[in-house]
């Protein structure tokens, strides 16, 4: 899925150029509300290859992206995109470890994902949130060419280039930001996972009552 803010991100910072003759891969590419594939494709790359973990817009492999590598094999595509994927996968830090390593030496990766602030948005879960530190800590073993908030909403934009002498940052001890923990931690376990659904169930539970309370007071008037 890709926002307005996003689709221009990678028009604006992709080219012709970086893509044609190329294989490319979309991490996270059913489309709900708009996709980056119709620009690529334009640009003739020698593939595109759509994988999320159902069948859907814009999907052609069903594949978890903690899978991408023993899916593809390492350093199989020239150009790695990943947009509004990353604040929904559990395990974020293999995701980044998959995209990494998934992408050949000298290879560009183009990532768009959301900040402290945006609202809770399951499809189906929805965990992280990531600032400009975090993306310079977790991609400081690539070259960050562009790295910039979204001025539409709290997100982030990122374009890398991962460099020939690729030596992989270790990340297992950093903590990132959790919308279902409310602080920075290393990971979520279920009964974490499983209180926040429940508050937020409750929570979505009253603001209903309210409006239906609300729409029948204002029908009496």
């Amino acid at each position: 899925m890709c926002k307005t803010s996003c689709i221009t991100f990678g028009a604006k910072n992709l080219n012709k150029k970086e893509i044609q003759g190329q294989l490319v891969i979309d991490v996270g590419s059913y489309d709900v509300n708009g996709s980056l594939r119709p620009i690529i494709e334009s640009w003739e790359p020698a593939k595109y290859v759509g994988i999320d973990i159902e069948k859907g817009p814009g999907v052609d492999i069903i594949c978890n992206a903690e899978d991408i590598v023993r899916k593809f094999g390492k350093e199989s595509f020239d150009v790695v995109i990943s947009t509004e994927l990353l604040e929904h996968v559990k395990d974020w830090k293999s995701v980044i470890s998959n995209i990494k390593n998934v992408c050949k030496p000298n290879g560009t990766i183009l990532i768009t994902t959301r900040s402290h602030g945006f609202r809770y948005h399951a499809y189906p879960y929805d965990f992280w949130r990531y600032e400009l530190e975090d993306m310079n800590n977790i991609f400081s073993d690539c070259e960050i060419l562009v790295l910039e908030k979204d001025s539409q909403a709290p997100g982030i934009f990122l374009k890398a280039k991962k460099p020939n002498a690729f030596i992989e940052k270790d990340l297992s001890d950093y903590q990132l930001y959790s919308i279902v923990a409310d602080k920075r931690v290393h990971g979520i376990d279920e009964k974490i996972h499983k209180n926040f659904q429940i508050k937020y169930a409750r929570k979505e539970k009253i603001k209903s009552c309210i409006s239906r309370i609300g729409e029948y007071v204002f029908s009496k008037i």
